[in-house]
């Protein structure tokens, strides 16, 4: 039976999966090895924070729909990427990468105080097929009173090395339509809805059809507030400024894959990035950390 006070790393498999369930005293979260690919996070008693699909399927060489997806060495379509990142490519280009249908390897597990770290890595001395380039990635995941997420990609090459990169992650919402981002205000983004017009942010962010916007230049933190479940969600990010904040909406749901046709109410992606402008160049030896940290806050007084 599960002692609701002691920390636990439990190995499981759903479908054709890999996956650790991770339990302490305040939360609980699941993590797959394909894509090293957090699929859900919440804390004990409260509505989940990380939002997975009701239809998620949990297959080789597939996108899990939901978690926190890890897009690398490259963010979306390559052709949309700077030459720089364009131009590491030598193969085929599959949406958001090549690292998130690969299995990584877990490295290191550590328990201490209520606290449990994981450490998941690709070590890629010739690169990966298509892009031949020396590196090694690992995601840090460290769960205790908050959630924290480390993206480290290291250049053990001999030239440089450029790539785009984001912790594609879905957050869950009591309805789309009722929350909002705080922090983008006078933040330039680009309405990739209009044909990739330049816009600033006029106020706080709010849902009234599909959205699919990338912001730069960005503060550290956001705030996402959702009015009906009470919760305040601080989103503090590090090695970015950039950021992407996609919902699907109505139409463009009843086309998305492993996903409900009313499922868009109950997410929303904010995604801590390094696109665009905001890319990422390594040295020879260099090592780039992209950082996110998700603390929640129920609140009764709204």
């Amino acid at each position: 039976m599960h002692n609701p006070s002691a920390s636990h790393v439990e190995r499981i498999e759903l479908e054709q999966l890999v996956c650790w369930r991770v339990r302490t005293p305040q939360a609980e979260l699941l993590v797959a090895a394909q894509g090293a690919q957090l699929l859900s996070y919440r804390r004990h008693g409260e509505p989940p924070l990380i939002w997975l699909s009701d239809q998620a399927r949990y297959l080789r060489g597939q996108g899990v729909r939901g978690g926190v997806p890890v897009c690398w060495p490259w963010f979306g379509d390559l052709q949309r990427n700077p030459p720089a990142v364009q131009a590491m490519v030598q193969g085929a280009a599959p949406f958001h990468g090549l690292a998130r249908t690969l299995d990584w390897q877990l490295l290191d597990v550590q328990q201490a105080g209520g606290q449990v770290s994981l450490s998941l890595g690709l070590e890629l001395p010739d690169g990966l097929p298509g892009w031949p380039h020396a590196a090694s990635v690992r995601l840090e995941i460290c769960l205790g009173d908050d959630l924290q997420l480390r993206l480290r990609t290291h250049n053990s090459g001999s030239t440089p090395l450029a790539i785009s990169q984001a912790l594609h992650s879905y957050f869950a919402v009591s309805d789309v339509r009722q929350v909002r981002v705080r922090g983008l205000d006078g933040s330039g983004y680009i309405e990739t809805l209009e044909d990739w017009a330049p816009r600033v942010q006029q106020g706080d962010l709010q849902f009234s059809g599909e959205t699919d916007r990338i912001y730069h230049g960005l503060p550290a933190t956001l705030l996402l507030e959702d009015p009906q479940w009470q919760r305040r969600v601080e989103l503090a990010s590090s090695g970015s400024a950039s950021a992407i904040l996609w919902n699907p909406w109505i139409d463009k749901s009843q086309r998305l894959t492993q996903f409900d046709a009313d499922a868009w109410q109950g997410m929303l992606c904010i995604e801590t990035a390094n696109v665009l402008d905001d890319h990422v160049l390594l040295p020879p030896g260099a090592e780039h950390v992209l950082g996110l940290r998700v603390r929640s806050e129920v609140l009764t007084d709204w």
